[in-house]
């Protein structure tokens, strides 16, 4: 029995693996090697000279969730200037297109049609700094990329925020080397 195998139009593939990124947050983070972290259990907020800033009520939902982050983690939000850590961030809002891919049965043998849509979603990435005070050094960074979406109800941009910080600083402090 000869069964001829169809490719599958490379749209296709390229719009289900853009779904699949286009779902997941991404997350990363780096540290200055060296720093004994042990030694912050305060932690001030600082505006990021330059850095685009959100609407008061984003912000006020960004800083509360990583509040609570970094509450589990033994750190203590002050107001003093002499607080062990400065903690700022960057927000970036943007449009990306989003693809929507569906099909009927057999693409593994060529059975099968594939259609694929374009939408428009926006999407947010944030970037959270924590700086040594006195010697303005950055000594942990940390982003989460697909964050924020401004068109979501509140309880959603909540939920990614939290869910998104807990992803974030999960490994903070990082381990003694």
């Amino acid at each position: 029995m000869n069964r001829s195998i169809r490719i599958v139009p490379t749209m296709f593939v390229i719009a289900l693996l853009t779904c699949a990124v286009a779902m997941a947050q991404d997350v990363k983070y780096n540290s200055m090697p060296g720093t004994d972290f042990t030694k912050y259990h305060t932690y001030k907020w600082v505006v990021i000279e330059g850095a685009q800033q959100p609407s008061q009520i984003l912000d006020a939902q960004i800083k509360q969730a990583i509040d609570a982050q970094l509450a589990t983690k033994g750190l203590t939000k002050t107001d003093d200037e002499k607080a062990d850590l400065y903690i700022g961030y960057q927000v970036a809002i943007q449009q990306d297109k989003q693809w929507n891919a569906y099909g009927t049965g057999g693409y593994r043998w060529g059975g099968g049609m594939a259609t694929a849509t374009q939408s428009t979603i926006t999407t947010g990435s944030l970037t959270l700094d924590m700086y040594e005070p006195g010697t303005k050094s950055l000594v942990w960074t940390g982003s989460a990329t697909k964050q924020i979406d401004t068109n979501a109800k509140q309880d959603k941009i909540e939920k990614n925020l939290n869910k998104g910080m807990a992803k974030m600083l999960k490994n903070y402090p990082p381990p003694a080397k």
